[in-house]
This record gives structure tokens, C-alpha cells and sequence, in this order.
């Protein structure tokens, strides 16, 4: 991994701001995938229909949309209040920040969002068995639930920035949405393939975003006399 120190400050720039370029590129393709739905979810919000706006998928994709200026500008904001203290690392360690949060909660929201029929909590422990059903779009959706928080935790923090606690990470976070899922009793099937794929998400993302992963700080030994 090289380190930043090494670089020129324009090199370290192009570099801090790479994992963030390679975000908002995939946001873009996803958009251009979901256009269609996203305007049909518009004339809702722009009427104030917000039950029907925010309670379905592509209304929360559309506030998402909507959302990013705020995301970048909150970014850019932590960026100049940390610059002294971190130098180089500014930018990176604030776009990481909020890349997790904003890339992680929109997703969260569609997982809680309420089934349509009031049955009771359903829970599936059998690995593999639901993942025959769930077809390319509900594997795609479940491998993007986690893949911003594995994109961004190790990019931001040292601790993280192995493959087993990215791994870690996503099962840990899938498999408390899928008690909160059973708990509330939101009309959702707690399946443990759920869970594989979700962590299976955060690791890809995760490689993905490797040649930026934070580096452990290297301890400094004094010589003995």
C-alpha cells in the first residue's frame, strides 16, 4: 500500500478523492437504471403525498437522489474543519464518513419499510434455500445493502481495513436488520441467506476500495542504551 506521505499534495489529492469518484459513478449507473421508476415516485412527492412517497422503493431512491448536494456539501464541510489536524487525509477520512452513512441508510429504510399483508414474523434458517428465489434483482439489492459501509469503513478505519471484519461487519449489521425485521413484525421473512448475501456485499465492496484502505499506524520502538 503506499503511503500518502510519499505522494506530492496534488497526487495524494487525485488519490484521497478516487474512492468518492468511483461512489458517485456507480450512484450514476444506478440511476440511469431506475430513471423510469424515479419518475414515477416525483409526481407523489412533489404533491406532498409523503406516506406513498417515503414508503415506497422508488421514492426512497429519489430522496436519495435528491439528498446527495447535502451529502457532498456536509463532506466538504468536515473536510476544511479537519484540514489542519489531518492534512492529507481531509478529504478522504470525511468523504468515507459520510459515503457509509449516505450510501448505507437509504437502504436500511427499504429493509424496515412495512410488507403489505399483516402475517406473522417468518423466519428462515436454512442457507441457500431463498436465495433460489430471489432473482437477480433481489440478489443485486441485497448485495447493495452493506456494500457502501464496506466500501468506506476500511478506507476510514484502520481496525476495519482487513477482508474477515469487513466480512464481520456486513454479516453483523445484516443479521441485526433482520432480528429488527422479526421484532417489528414488518411482514418480512428473516433469512439467513439474507445475511450471506448483505456480507457478501460489504467484502466485494470492500476489495474494491482496497488500494485505499487505511493503514494501521506503525509503532514507534525507542532504541535501549
Amino acid at each position: 500500500m503506499l503511503d500518502d506521505t510519499a505522494l506530492p499534495t496534488p497526487a495524494r489529492r487525485t488519490r484521497a478523492l478516487l474512492p468518492a469518484g468511483l461512489a458517485v459513478l456507480a450512484l450514476v449507473s444506478v440511476l440511469i437504471v431506475m430513471r423510469r421508476p424515479l419518475m414515477m415516485a416525483a409526481p407523489m412527492c412533489r404533491a406532498g403525498m409523503w406516506e406513498r412517497c417515503l414508503g415506497t422503493f422508488n421514492g426512497i431512491v429519489l430522496m436519495t437522489v435528491v439528498a446527495l448536494p447535502l451529502a457532498l456539501l456536509v463532506a466538504w464541510g468536515l473536510a476544511r474543519l479537519r484540514r489542519r489536524s489531518a492534512g492529507a487525509a481531509a478529504w478522504r477520512w470525511s468523504l468515507a464518513e459520510v459515503g457509509m452513512v449516505y450510501g448505507t441508510l437509504p437502504f436500511l429504510w427499504m429493509t424496515l419499510v412495512p410488507g403489505g399483508e399483516d402475517q406473522p414474523p417468518r423466519v428462515s434458517l436454512v442457507p441457500l434455500r431463498d436465495l433460489v428465489t430471489m432473482g437477480p434483482l433481489g440478489i443485486g439489492g441485497n448485495l447493495l445493502v452493506f456494500a457502501s459501509l464496506g466500501f468506506f469503513a476500511p478506507v476510514r478505519f484502520a481496525a476495519l481495513a482487513t477482508v474477515p471484519r469487513v466480512l464481520a461487519l456486513g454479516a453483523g449489521c445484516s443479521l441485526l436488520v433482520e432480528t429488527s425485521q422479526y421484532v417489528l413484525r414488518l411482514d418480512r421473512v428473516s433469512s439467513v441467506d439474507d445475511v450471506l448475501v448483505n456480507a457478501a456485499g460489504a467484502v466485494l465492496a470492500g476489495l474494491a476500495s482496497r488500494p485505499w484502505w487505511r493503514a494501521a499506524p506503525v509503532p514507534v520502538t525507542g532504541r535501549s542504551a
